[in-house]
C-alpha cells in the first residue's frame, strides 16, 4: 500500500512537471476596457436581432478576472507605466519605458525567455517603437525617445517585430546616425514589406515586418496601421501579422508572442463609437489565428489576453433605459477619415461649399438624415458646426488627429443615438478584463493587479 501511494505521489509530481507553457500568446489591447468588450458583444447580438450578447473569442475563454492598472506615480496610468508593468511586473511612473521610477532597468518577460532560448516576438497595430510594445524591449525614461527606442529594438536580438513601421526612423538631432530599417538590416533582421513579402520570406533567421509603403520611403514617420473600418484591400493588419509572427516563430521549440491592439485606444480617445467596436472585432480575429494554434497544442499553449488600461470612460446608457447599438453598423469609416474627406472637399469647393454637399458626405458615411432619423435640433447643431467649418474654425483636438469639429460632432451624435456614453478623451483608472485558456491559465481567474500578470505568464512558462 505504500509503495502504491509512494508510485502515484510520484507519478503526479511527475505530471505536474510537464505543465509547462512552451507557447505563449500575450495579447494587450490598449484602452480596452469591459464596456469596450461588451459594447462590441451586444452590438453584435442586436445585428442579430435580439437583445443580450454574442460572445467573441476571448470572453469564452474559460478563465477570467479583472486588473487595476494605476501606475506608481498616478491613479491613471499611461501606456508607458502600463506597458513597462505588463512586460515585467514592475510599477513605474508614467511616461518611462521599461524602467523603474529609480531609473534602474525592469527585465521584461520576453527578455528574461530570450535569454533561456525562446523565440520571443512583439507587434502591434502602431507603430513598433510605441509606448506599448517598447515595453518588452526598450529601456528609456522618456516614452517620446523613439528613435533610441528604435535602436534598442534593432539591438535587442528577439526574432520578429511587426507593426506599422517607426515613429522617428531617423535621427532629428544626429543626421549622420544611421536609419532604424537600416540599422535593422545592419543587426541581421530581414525586411517585409507586406503580407505577402513576409509569407515569401518565412525562415529568416530574424524578421521586421512593416506595410510595403514604408520600405520605399524609409525616412518617413509611420503613423498606424488603418484602423479596421477603414482598411482596403491589400493594406496590413493584425490577424494577418500575428500569422506570419507564429510560422516564423514555429522555427524555435519555444516561443512568445505579443500582439498590441492599439488603435481600440486610438479610436476611444476620439470617442468614436463604431470604430471602436470594428478594432475590438479585429483584436479578436488576430487572437482567433493564435486560438487555432492553441487547438493543435492545447497541452503546451498558453493564451492571456487584457488590456494596459480603459480609455475614453465608455458607458452602456446615456439617457433612458434603452440602447440601440446597432445604428453604429452604419458608420462607414472613422472619424479620422471622416475628417479628411470633409476637409478635402472644403478645400476642393472653396468659398463654393454648400451645406448639402457636405450633408451628403456625412449621411454616405454615417448614416443620419437616412437610414438614421434626425430631429430639427439635431440638423441644427450639425449646420452650426459647419458655419464653423468655412471660417476654417472648426477644429477639435485630438491625442492623435485634430478632427475636423463637423465630423466630430456627427459622430458623436451617432453614438448619442446609439446610447453609448463617453467620460473623457483621456484614459481612466477603471479595472480592465484579463481573460486566459491553456496551460496555467487558471492563475488568472480573480482580480488583479497589473503588476501580477507577468510574473503568472513567466511562472507558466517555467517546470515546476
Amino acid at each position: 500500500m505504500k509503495r502504491l501511494s509512494f508510485v502515484l505521489v510520484f507519478s503526479l509530481i511527475a505530471l505536474l512537471s510537464v505543465a509547462q507553457a512552451k507557447y505563449v500568446f500575450f495579447f494587450i489591447g490598449d484602452g480596452m476596457g469591459p464596456h469596450q468588450v461588451l459594447s462590441t458583444e451586444m452590438y453584435l447580438a442586436e445585428l442579430e436581432g435580439r437583445i443580450g450578447r454574442t460572445s467573441l473569442l476571448m470572453t469564452t475563454f474559460p478563465y477570467s478576472g479583472q486588473v487595476a492598472t494605476f501606475s506608481a506615480n498616478s491613479g491613471i496610468t499611461d501606456s508607458a507605466a502600463s506597458g513597462t508593468c505588463l512586460a515585467s511586473g514592475k510599477k513605474t511612473n508614467n511616461g518611462m519605458i521599461g524602467q523603474k521610477p529609480d531609473g534602474t532597468p525592469a527585465i521584461s518577460v520576453a527578455s528574461r525567455l530570450k535569454e533561456q532560448g525562446w523565440g520571443i516576438g512583439i507587434m502591434t497595430s502602431v507603430t513598433i517603437d510605441h509606448a506599448t510594445p517598447a515595453s518588452h524591449y526598450a529601456h528609456t525614461p522618456s516614452r517620446s525617445n523613439y528613435y533610441i527606442i528604435g535602436t534598442q529594438l534593432a539591438e535587442s536580438g528577439f526574432d520578429f517585430f511587426g507593426g506599422s513601421g517607426f515613429d522617428q526612423p531617423q535621427d532629428k538631432d544626429n543626421l549622420a546616425a544611421p536609419n532604424l530599417y537600416d540599422l535593422c538590416e545592419q543587426n541581421g533582421y530581414v525586411l517585409a514589406g507586406g503580407y505577402a513579402d513576409a509569407k515569401a520570406k518565412i525562415g529568416a533567421q530574424k524578421m521586421l515586418l512593416v506595410p510595403a509603403e514604408r520600405l520605399v520611403d524609409r525616412s518617413r514617420h509611420a503613423g498606424a496601421l488603418p484602423y479596421a473600418i477603414d482598411r482596403k484591400e491589400g493594406d496590413l493588419s493584425l490577424p494577418e501579422i500575428v500569422e506570419v509572427a507564429i510560422a516564423q516563430l514555429s522555427i524555435h521549440d519555444r516561443f512568445l508572442m505579443m500582439a498590441e491592439g492599439g488603435k481600440i485606444d486610438y479610436a476611444s480617445h476620439a470617442n468614436d463609437g463604431g470604430t471602436v467596436l470594428r478594432e475590438v472585432l479585429d483584436f479578436d480575429n488576430a487572437i482567433k489565428v493564435a486560438y487555432d494554434f492553441y487547438m493543435q497544442h492545447p497541452d503546451e499553449t498558453l493564451i492571456v489576453v487584457t488590456a494596459d488600461h480603459e480609455t475614453g470612460g465608455m458607458a452602456l446608457g446615456n439617457s433612458d433605459y434603452t440602447l440601440n447599438l446597432k445604428v453604429l453598423a452604419e458608420q462607414k469609416c472613422s472619424s479620422d477619415l471622416l475628417s479628411d474627406q470633409l476637409s478635402a472637399l472644403q478645400k476642393e469647393a472653396g468659398k463654393r461649399l454648400t451645406w448639402e454637399q457636405v450633408k451628403e458626405v456625412i449621411s454616405k458615411n454615417t448614416g443620419l438624415y437616412a437610414e438614421v432619423e434626425m430631429s430639427e435640433v439635431d440638423d441644427q447643431l450639425l449646420q452650426a458646426a459647419f458655419a464653423q467649418m468655412i471660417q476654417h474654425q472648426g477644429v477639435e483636438k485630438s491625442l492623435y488627429k485634430d478632427i475636423n469639429a463637423l465630423a466630430s460632432k456627427a459622430l458623436a451624435l451617432l453614438n448619442q443615438k446609439s446610447r453609448l456614453g463617453w467620460t473623457s478623451k483621456g484614459h481612466t483608472a477603471s479595472t480592465v478584463p484579463v481573460f486566459a485558456i491553456g496551460v496555467g491559465a487558471e492563475r488568472f481567474t480573480g482580480w488583479h493587479d497589473n503588476s501580477e500578470i507577468a510574473p503568472l505568464i513567466y511562472e507558466a512558462t517555467q517546470s515546476h
